[in-house]
């Protein structure tokens, strides 16, 4: 089995995972088509943490790295969706 299939596997796993463990009491908001970005949960926050640099990644599988990280800024990272906005991490070196 390749490497990126199995990350893959297990960020979907993580999202699986944060919503067994605490959806059943609120609301857990999630960001379309970055599941295998997840990095992890926030529970104080009730929010869902997602690493840019994975974000990146998966747009720049449609797009150019640059128009990813540029889609990204002004459509996702800057966006305020309520109480649960996702976190959004920097946890590898810059773009």
């Amino acid at each position: 089995m390749e490497q990126g299939v199995v990350k893959k596997h297990t960020k979907i796993y993580m999202k699986d995972m944060i919503l067994e463990r605490y959806s059943h009491t609120e609301d857990v908001l999630f960001a379309d088509g970055f599941d295998a970005a997840i990095v992890g949960f926030d529970p104080n926050n009730w929010k869902v943490v997602y690493s840019r640099n994975k974000c990146v990644d998966i747009l720049a599988q449609e797009m150019n790295e640059e128009e990813a990280i540029e889609y990204l800024e002004y459509n996702t990272f800057a966006a305020m969706v309520g109480d649960k906005t996702p976190i959004w991490i920097d946890d590898e070196e810059a773009y």
